[in-house]
C-alpha cells in the first residue's frame, strides 16, 4: 500500500507553498509545525548538503474536529497526528511536488471503527486540496 498521495504541479516552489497552505486551510487543516529540511541541513551538516536536497518543507497540519474525533475513539493516534504535507522542488524550477500522508495508513494500525471513519474523512480532504493545486 502506498502511504501517499502525491502530485506535480507547474508552479515555482514558493508560489506552490503558498498555494498549498490555501488549499489546505479551505479543507480545515490548519498548520501546527513547520519544518525547513534544506535549512535544517545546511545548519547541521553545511550548505552543500541542503543545496543537494534544494526547496523542501514539511507542515505538519491538523484538523481540529478530526485529531478530536481520532484522539477520543484512541489516545494513540497522537502519534500519528499531525498529518505531514511535503512540499519539495521538483525536476526543474517550474515544477513542485506536493504529497500528503494516505490516512488510510493509521486505519492499518487501528481495530476502532471511529478511526476508519475520521482517516475517510481527512483522506477526502486532503485529495480535495491536491485536486485544487492540479486545477490552479
Amino acid at each position: 500500500m502506498s502511504y501517499a498521495h502525491t502530485i506535480t504541479v507547474a508552479l515555482p516552489y514558493q508560489e506552490a507553498v503558498r498555494r498549498t497552505r490555501e488549499a489546505l486551510q479551505g479543507q480545515g487543516f490548519g498548520v501546527l509545525s513547520e519544518i525547513d529540511v534544506r535549512s535544517t541541513l545546511e545548519a547541521k551538516l553545511g550548505e552543500e548538503s541542503g543545496q543537494a536536497l534544494g526547496d523542501y518543507l514539511i507542515l505538519g497540519v491538523c484538523n481540529p474536529a478530526l485529531a478530536q474525533r481520532a484522539l477520543t475513539a484512541e489516545p494513540d493516534m497522537g502519534l500519528l497526528l499531525p498529518c505531514n504535507v511535503v512540499i519539495r522542488r521538483g525536476n526543474d524550477a517550474n515544477a513542485t511536488v506536493i504529497q500528503t500522508i494516505d490516512p488510510q495508513t493509521m486505519v492499518q494500525l487501528s481495530d476502532a471503527p471511529a478511526v476508519a471513519l475520521v482517516a475517510g474523512e481527512a483522506d477526502d480532504r486532503l485529495r480535495a486540496a491536491l485536486k485544487e493545486l492540479q486545477t490552479a
